[in-house]
């Protein structure tokens, strides 16, 4: 029984890898249905004696996409899940740049980037780590594509940008992530979602979009992104380096705020200085009369 099951679940993984191994190949899609299988057949693999359970997993790992083995030796198939966090963390942030088909850059974007999840009214956090992100995309003239994703698609954002006559801007955010469970027994859960049809970091053309102030998005009622040390630029980025930037609000709230502070507490201040010396002479014009 247990070999009928192996068989049938193997033909099944089988048959799902040949079916989109193209499109794995151009943006790993497939794995976001393939991991579940793979865990089962891991399973499964397990239960078979030593040498068989070696000969499998040895053929999954050359075969499939997202399988791997133990440093130490052990056929025990593993997978790359993010671990999420009950604290939070100021995120690291990564440089990434998208060439087109010419060579030429097309996309550069430095930003840090953290998962926020909501599961059970608390609050998960698992920030991106750039040394594991796998950069792709896609360039045209009036769109774009920017996506990072870490092994195995266990997290993915994804940055849509479109270009009009004078500004370029981010129309679609998309976000998945495969952690681990967040306690022992609990379900593996997908979380994902996505904003479209926005005007998100928005910059005039041949310019970069600016932000060092945290921009929190909530993609779905269990997912947010938080992105921080924000700056990018779209549809060509000559010699690899940012132009001059346009800032965000939040930045120039920050920067202006206490601006108009200070002034209104000078203006405040001179009032009251100017007040007591009319008060003071008015006095002293009463006296002369006397």
């Amino acid at each position: 029984m247990l070999q009928r099951n192996f068989s049938t679940d193997f033909l099944l993984l089988w048959s799902l890898f040949m079916s989109c191994s193209h499109i794995y190949k151009a943006n790993h899609s497939c794995t976001s249905y393939l991991s579940p299988i793979y865990l089962h057949i891991a399973s499964l693999t397990m239960q078979l004696n030593p040498h068989m359970s070696r000969l499998v997993v040895f053929l999954l790992t050359a075969f499939l996409p997202g399988l791997r083995l133990q440093r130490n030796g052990s056929s025990k198939a593993l997978f790359y899940r993010p671990v999420l966090q009950h604290m939070e963390t100021i995120p690291t942030p990564g440089s990434y740049m998208l060439r087109d088909h010419a060579g030429q850059p097309c996309i550069k974007a430095n930003l840090g980037a953290e998962y926020v999840v909501i599961e059970n009214k608390t609050n998960w956090y698992f920030s991106l780590d750039p040394s594991r992100v796998v950069l792709s995309g896609e360039c045209s003239k009036d769109e774009a594509l920017l996506s990072l994703m870490l092994p195995d698609n266990s997290a993915r954002l994804e940055f849509t940008f479109r270009k009009d006559e004078d500004h370029f801007y981010v129309t679609k955010l998309a976000a998945r992530l495969f952690p681990l469970p967040v306690c022992k027994g609990c379900p593996n859960k997908t979380y994902s979602g996505f904003l479209s049809n926005q005007t998100l970091f928005k910059a005039a053309n041949d310019r970069s979009f600016k932000c060092t102030s945290e921009s929190l998005l909530s993609v779905s009622s269990e997912l947010r992104i938080k992105l921080v040390r924000l700056q990018m630029q779209a549809f060509g980025v000559p010699d690899g380096e940012f132009r001059e930037e346009d800032e965000c609000w939040a930045d120039f709230n920050h920067r202006a705020v206490p601006i108009i502070i200070g002034s209104i507490a000078t203006g405040v201040l001179l009032g009251v200085v100017l007040s007591f010396l009319i008060i003071r002479d008015r006095h002293a014009s009463g006296y002369e009369r006397l």
